[in-house]
Formats: structure tokens, sequence, C-alpha cells
């Protein structure tokens, strides 16, 4: 593609205030909490990251929980797993849409907690629950494991980020209950292939995006990654040779969404891409690389 090689040029930002509320909400709950559930992206397990996590959280215990481990390129995002594990975190990846992985998530917790509830009796202190923060970037799956740990639906699920939008407890189980927070992301996103990571899986709201670069980032992951893909679902080969205007005929043509007179809804065929990442028509797929 003519301009595969050039850098993206706009710089993604995006910190509205009701992520600074939450970061000073977690904070002022801090205190209550025994342990925090981080909650990742297995398709970007380095970009979902929050960068000032421990910051955020001191020394609470943490698991580093791996939603849509189902929808990731296993073989990569395993590689970046052991490293956490080898960094000393408790990492857990679940497929909350074909599998029930969620009691492991809860044996894990309980066996954590031991030596503190053990501690609380021991002081003659009146047993509680095992109270958990749930904290993540946007759209990395957190309503989706709450209501899967709960079992019923408790907070609202989609494929869009900015859904909850208050700290709430929610009861998971007889010993266990959460906090859940709002997905949140850090006032200034120096490293740009992770804000477009995190942009192409829709961590950050679509509407605020230039819909442009955006896919043309996800069509070069692809293509850098993953040709195969490009070649199943756009009928796209040779990519790096065409121009942006070619490969956007391509998929449009491929989607039947080129008008009566050759015109093409660009944005609708950049939508088209974000989605079909997005929802998981394109799977199998991690934009991560520890060398990156």
């Amino acid at each position: 593609m003519n301009d595969n090689s050039q850098q993206n040029s706009t710089n993604i930002n995006w910190y509205p205030g009701h992520m600074a509320k939450t970061k000073r909400e977690i904070s002022e709950n801090l205190n209550y909490v025994d342990v925090v559930y981080e909650v990742i992206d297995a398709r970007m397990p380095i970009s979902s990251k929050i960068v000032d996590i421990d910051d955020l959280i001191k020394t609470k215990p943490k698991i580093l929980i791996v939603t849509k481990y189902d929808l990731c390129d296993k073989k990569i995002t395993d590689v970046i797993l052991d490293d956490y594990c080898r960094n000393g975190y408790m990492v857990i990846p679940v497929d909350l849409v074909h599998k029930n992985d969620t009691k492991k998530i809860i044996d894990v917790t309980l066996k954590m907690c031991e030596s503190l509830l053990e501690k609380r009796i021991s002081k003659g202190m009146k047993a509680r629950r095992i109270r958990v923060l749930v904290v993540g970037t946007p759209n990395v799956g957190k309503s989706t494991l709450i209501n899967r740990l709960v079992g019923k639906k408790v907070t609202n699920v989609g494929n869009r980020p900015g859904i909850t939008k208050n700290l709430g407890w929610v009861r998971i189980h007889e010993k266990i209950e959460l906090l859940d927070s709002p997905g949140i992301l850090w006032p200034k996103l120096e490293n740009q292939l992770h804000a477009f990571n995190l942009a192409s899986f829709s961590a950050i709201k679509e509407e605020i995006l230039n819909l442009e670069e955006i896919s043309l980032h996800i069509l070069k992951m692809l293509d850098k990654y993953y040709p195969e893909k490009l070649r199943a679902r756009y009928g796209i080969e040779n990519f790096r040779s065409l121009c942006l205007e070619d490969v956007i005929m391509k998929i449009a043509s491929r989607r039947g969404i080129v008008g009566k007179n050759g015109c093409i809804d660009f944005d609708r065929a950049y939508l088209i891409i974000i989605h079909d990442l997005r929802d998981g028509f394109i799977s199998e797929v991690t934009f991560d690389r520890l060398s990156e």
C-alpha cells in the first residue's frame, strides 16, 4: 500500500471526566477492598493493561483476568501471559462465551484470601465477604465477566465502551462481593501503537476516532501478522501494493455496499472493518507482541 510505511498521523487521547472521577472513587474505596481483578483483552494483553494500575491500587493482591481468550491468537497471547506469570502476576485466561471458566476465578480468590480471613477470625473480628474491586479499560469484558460470575445479568453488556457509569457492589458468591467500576484509560496514551490497538478493539468510542486511520491500522496489522485473514474475509491479496481506495473498493464490493453509480460509502466500509474485528468475525488474532 502506498502509505503503508507511514505512521498513523493522528494522536489518540481520550480521558473524559468520568475516568478521573472513577480513579478518585477507586482510591476512596481502596481501604474496603481485599483483592483486585484487573481485566484485560486477550487480543491485546499489553495494550489493554492499565499503565498506572499499581499506583492506583497500591499493594492490594491482584488477579489478572484475561477475557475474550476464545478470540485471540493463543500462541502469541500465551507468550505474553507467560511473561506476566514470570513477573509475579496471577493470570487466569477465560472464555466467557463457550465455557464456564468462572469457577477457577472463585477458587483462586478464596485461596488467595485464606490467610486474610483467618487473620480476622484470630483477632475476634466478625466474618465478612471478601471484597473484590474490578478494574479494566473500556470494553474488555468486565460486565460479561461479572454477569457470568453472578450467574445472571446484573450489569449491562455491549460491544461499546462507557456502558458502566458508576461504582457499585454486587454479590457473586456467598463469600465474595465485587465492586464494579467504569472502564478507565490514562490521561495521555504515550504509546500510539497501543492506542491504535485499543481503538481497533473498541476501547475508545468510535464517534471520536478517525475511522479511516483506525481501519487502516487494522488492515496493516492483519497484513503484517495474519494476511490469510485478509484473503479469507475480504479477498485482498498483495495488500502493500494497493492504494487504500483500491482496498476499500474490494471490501465494499465483497460486502455489497457499492452504489449503482459505483460510488462507495467510505465511512460505512471503514465501520465494516472495525466491526468485523470488534464483533469477532475476524478472530484468532492478537495485535500485541512482547518485542514491541
